[in-house]
């Protein structure tokens, strides 16, 4: 599938899943803003699609970014570009733009398999858990973020 086919709606990735479904795939599903995509980034994209045959990743919208007040003019890049790079990825199957703080509404209308975060939360603190037929955490590669990373490049343009 090309990539700009893999950026859908809400309803076209209800459809895409329920067709998976049917073929006998196990659909998994993460989320997150992916401002500035980073191995790290990738290295879980790559972990949560191993535990399935799908992954559909939901991307915060630009106004749901701004409200997760991740830093001063974030997010950098706007959801039409982050959704872009997103799909360019093998590991992921469909991206999904949703614009609520958590995609809580979302996975109740899409239902995967698996849920996936980082490790860095907590079962009880992963929004629409209740959605998914199992949750799971993986351990996050220490030494990456998005805050990190754009902290490295606002120093070495100050040095200029």
């Amino acid at each position: 599938m090309s990539d700009a086919r893999k950026v859908m709606t809400p309803a076209a990735t209800r459809r895409r899943l329920q067709a998976w479904r049917r073929s006998g795939r196990r659909v998994v599903f993460t989320n997150g803003v992916f401002d500035l995509l980073h191995a790290g980034h990738v290295d879980l994209l790559e972990r949560a699609r191993a535990l399935g045959d799908a992954l559909i990743v939901g991307v915060n919208s630009d106004s749901s970014a701004r409200r997760l007040e991740k830093g001063p003019g974030r997010p950098f890049n706007p959801l039409r570009d982050r959704m872009r790079v997103l799909a360019a990825l093998a590991s992921v199957d469909a991206v999904v733009p949703f614009s609520e703080d958590t995609p809580e509404r979302l996975l109740s209308t899409l239902k995967p398999d698996v849920l996936v975060k980082g490790a860095d939360y907590r079962p009880d603190q992963v929004a629409g858990r209740r959605h998914a037929g199992k949750v799971v955490l993986i351990r996050l590669n220490a030494g990456y973020s998005t805050t990190r990373l754009a902290g490295r490049i606002a120093a070495a343009l100050s040095r200029r």
